[in-house]
């Protein structure tokens, strides 16, 4: 009876181990498969290039016809946080940009989604409090933020979220907020890329006389450019013959400014700013009660801000948009479609690519946590977005972005050049 009850718990004891074994084979082909499965996801998403494309069909997704989509996506929805400022400061851009990114999205959606993932896009105004509109959009379950141009927005955004969130400040070309380590990143090219591109533009013409109007040297922005603009100006070969301060968005009597460069102009000079269009404008006709007629204007993205092409005191100036929406072109129609309205559509476009970008690290890392979407959009190479070829890699945010020249005439945005 003993010797029955022992054999019958030896065979009991084998066949627990060998069950045991079973399952410890079957839990290796699984994790082998787990890491096929993953290093399958990173081949998909990167090409042999290393650029990251695979997976957004941008092209598929702005031809999406909205009474005609495909079936509504089921999946977990990839959540796109924008916290913006809706002040007179920003809200001319971050207004629409909050509008358009929506419509967007629901292009995306429209066209079946991310892999089956619908989007979804929520807005917070940054107002006095951008740390608790950011923790709020966290609460949501934002994976990565569009924000503000602004730095006192940016940092409480960065510290609320821990430096772990991607944040895209869309219309921001302020050098300074750009910080990889905390995962922020510009989408178009700096201030000091656009003004050493406009002198470079300039030396290229036979203008080697130059005035310039600036805040004060480093001052941002209205300082910024102006010092980026005379440093390569003077690289190559070019003279400052005047250089003149004036407060930004705020003076429009320039005449003791032009009493001094009268006495020094010939009028060959270009002149260079980073101020609004109402601003040159007055400055240009100031200018010419002096005699001075054959001056060429140049400045930054503030021309398009503040719609230069609708002044007619405006013609013939010289700028950096973001993007130059073509009449008739893809984007021109999808944002027609939309019915936002914006007084500087060149920036729509970077709202748009904010969303891509956050997308596209979320593909590239196959994954869903904020610190992983951030990790691979610091490894973008190449993206082709609707405003241009965008890197992160190798940068501290900022990316080595061409910039456009073009000039306003009979009431429109020409191309001169594309420099970079």
């Amino acid at each position: 009876m003993k010797l029955r009850q022992l054999l019958a718990l030896l065979l009991a004891l084998a066949m627990i181990a060998a069950a045991c074994s079973s399952g410890d084979s079957d839990t290796d082909t699984a994790e082998d498969t787990s890491s096929d499965t993953d290093d399958a996801m990173e081949d998909d998403a990167m090409e042999d290039d290393g650029e990251s494309h695979a997976g957004l069909d941008i092209d598929a997704i702005m031809a999406a016809d909205l009474a005609n989509c495909a079936d509504a996506p089921s999946g977990d929805p990839i959540r796109v946080g924008m916290v913006m400022d809706f002040s007179e400061a920003a809200g001319f851009v971050d207004v629409p940009g909050s509008e358009f990114t929506p419509y967007v999205a629901s292009l995306i959606n429209c066209s079946g989604g991310i892999n089956g993932q619908p989007v979804e896009v929520e807005v917070r105004e940054s107002g006095a409090d951008p740390a608790l509109a950011t923790q709020e959009l966290i609460d949501w379950g934002a994976h990565f933020f569009i924000g503000p141009p602004f730095a006192d927005a940016t940092l409480p955004m960065q510290q609320t979220g821990g430096g772990e969130y991607a944040i895209f400040a869309a219309a921001s070309t302020e050098p300074t907020l750009a910080d990889a380590e905390n995962n922020t990143f510009l989408v178009t090219f700096d201030d000091v890329g656009q003004s050493t591109a406009s002198a470079e533009f300039a030396l290229a013409q036979g203008l080697t006389r130059a005035i310039i109007f600036t805040e004060g040297e480093g001052v941002p922005y209205s300082g910024v450019n102006p010092d980026a603009f005379k440093t390569a100006f003077e690289a190559g070969g070019g003279e400052i013959v005047s250089e003149q301060t004036y407060v930004w968005f705020g003076d429009t009597d320039f005449s003791s400014q032009v009493n001094e460069i009268a006495g020094v102009a010939d009028g060959s000079e270009v002149f260079f700013s980073a101020g609004a269009g109402f601003q040159i404008t007055a400055l240009r006709a100031q200018m010419e009660g002096q005699g001075l007629n054959d001056i060429t204007y140049m400045g930054t993205d503030a021309f398009d801000a503040t719609g230069i092409t609708f002044d007619p005191g405006a013609e013939g100036f010289i700028h950096t948009p973001h993007y130059l929406i073509e009449d008739g072109g893809t984007f021109a129609g999808v944002l027609a479609d939309s019915g936002v309205e914006s007084d500087a559509p060149a920036f729509m476009p970077l709202y748009i690519d904010s969303m891509f970008l956050g997308i596209q690290g979320i593909l590239d890392c196959g994954c869903d946590d904020p610190s992983g979407i951030a990790d691979a959009v610091k490894n973008i190479s190449g993206f082709e977005g609707v405003s241009g070829t965008i890197t992160y890699a190798g940068t501290n945010g900022i990316p080595p972005k061409a910039v456009q020249i073009v000039q306003v005439q009979d009431g429109a945005n020409v191309l001169l050049d594309t420099i970079g």
